[in-house]
């Protein structure tokens, strides 16, 4: 069936020819966007929503989330809050909770905040294993991840487990994590990536996970810059990383590198994630300047129960504006379009990374190999003929109440695949 969606007040493309338009209306045609245009305009269809007014945008785009775990970690942040400093040692912590749980639980929980994501707008997400660090825990964690994710990162250079760091160290581990555990989890993944900080895993150990990772086929990402200066931004230009996220401590050189690896078209976004700048107490991620210089940036929310546990986006967006220094329409299109490229989901096929073809698998028996073999994949990020029918209604007027109304929960209806999933 056709749905005209008309009486949108605002709505969003983020098509360079559209910008915002006024009384718009969309046509949404099985999974795709038939049609866009002013309300006037607008061709029949099998049934018609009205909005009455509201503003319409695309499915926020998620790209950076740690959704595959169990446990809790509230006394941590009480920590933080009473001025406790962040170093990345909770991860343990979490690791021990997720193997002790069973696959239910894991896929409960998974479960539990996919629709969370969900009702609050957003369409697509990416997801990380990482809290797993034997073979046998990040494979079931791909696994698992799979059956709801659009894309699934491996992050077995997370940590070095305790058991590891007993038995041999952070070299040690690296060579199991680019032998054997890889080896054991491509073919479930689109992406690599790696905790390139202090704390963590050092320039040398990052550049071999990242390097076997693309001898595999995988598209790279880094987590860089998060907890102080680092090699994490550079490493990531260097060999071409889809993504470099968190990059709250970066200089000016830096945000040169990253807006200069976009002069071909494509480059390394980089993603900031504000939520866990708030929870952790560190400065917030220079998105102004990285704008300013030319940089493609992403919004994401970076769900993880240690340092930000929220799966709002309109919080993320909200942040981004008041306290980063965006607009609203920059920090919308980051949190949509520019997550659809840090994922390869945008529809631009030069820049796209392996990825997951929706339906591929029954709950619990994922097809990656389905999307290898080259299943089409249609564009997220923008509302335009062509693109996934992924979209969501504001229950106000404007995009510009995301960052006016901060804390309200706005979404009133989403389109998944065109699919009306709230």
């Amino acid at each position: 069936m056709a749905t005209l969606i008309t009486g949108i007040g605002e709505l969003t493309t983020n098509d360079d020819e559209r910008g915002r338009m006024r009384d718009a209306a969309v046509v949404v045609d099985g999974d795709v966007i038939a049609w866009v245009g002013e309300a006037s305009a607008a061709p029949a269809a099998d049934e018609r929503v009205d909005v009455d007014g509201r503003a319409v945008l695309p499915g926020w785009v998620d790209s950076h989330t740690h959704l595959v775990f169990a446990g809790d970690r509230t006394a941590e942040f009480e920590a933080r809050m009473a001025g406790e400093a962040y170093a990345a040692g909770g991860i343990g912590v979490t690791v021990g909770a997720t193997r002790a749980a069973t696959d239910d639980e894991l896929t409960a929980n998974l479960d539990r905040l996919a629709d969370e994501l969900l009702r609050g707008g957003t369409t697509a997400f990416e997801t990380k294993t990482g809290y797993g660090l034997t073979v046998a825990d990040e494979l079931r964690s791909a696994r698992i991840a799979a059956t709801r994710a659009d894309s699934v990162t491996f992050l077995g250079a997370h940590l070095v487990p305790q058991d590891w760091a007993e038995r041999g160290g952070p070299d040690a581990y690296v060579d199991l994590v680019t032998g054997e555990m890889l080896a054991a989890v491509a073919p479930h993944v689109e992406a690599i990536d790696v905790f390139c900080e202090r704390g963590a895993f050092d320039e040398a150990q990052s550049r071999r996970v990242l390097e076997a990772g693309r001898a595999a086929g995988l598209a790279l990402r880094v987590h860089g810059n998060q907890l102080g200066p680092g090699p994490g931004v550079r490493l990531a230009v260097e060999l071409g990383a889809a993504s470099v996220d968190h990059v709250a401590f970066i200089d000016d050189e830096e945000v040169r590198m990253l807006a200069e690896t976009w002069h071909g078209g494509t480059g390394t976004v980089a993603t900031v994630l504000p939520a866990c700048d708030l929870s952790t107490r560190m400065p917030l991620a220079p998105a102004r300047r990285l704008v300013d210089a030319g940089a493609v940036i992403a919004i994401a929310t970076n769900c993880n129960p240690g340092t930000s546990y929220t799966t709002s986006m309109a919080f993320c967006v909200a942040t981004a504006v008041l306290q980063m220094g965006l607009t609203v329409e920059e920090a919308v299109r980051a949190a949509t379009l520019g997550g659809a490229v840090a994922l390869g989901l945008d529809g631009d096929e030069s820049a796209a990374a392996p990825v997951r073809a929706a339906g591929s698998g029954e709950r619990g028996v994922p097809d990656p190999a389905a999307s290898r073999a080259g299943r089409a994949r249609l564009p997220l990020g923008r509302i335009r003929p062509g693109a996934r029918a992924d979209l969501q209604v504001l229950d106000a007027p404007s995009i510009t109440h995301l960052a006016y109304r901060p804390g309200v929960p706005l979404t009133s209806a989403v389109w998944r695949a065109g699919a009306r999933v709230v």
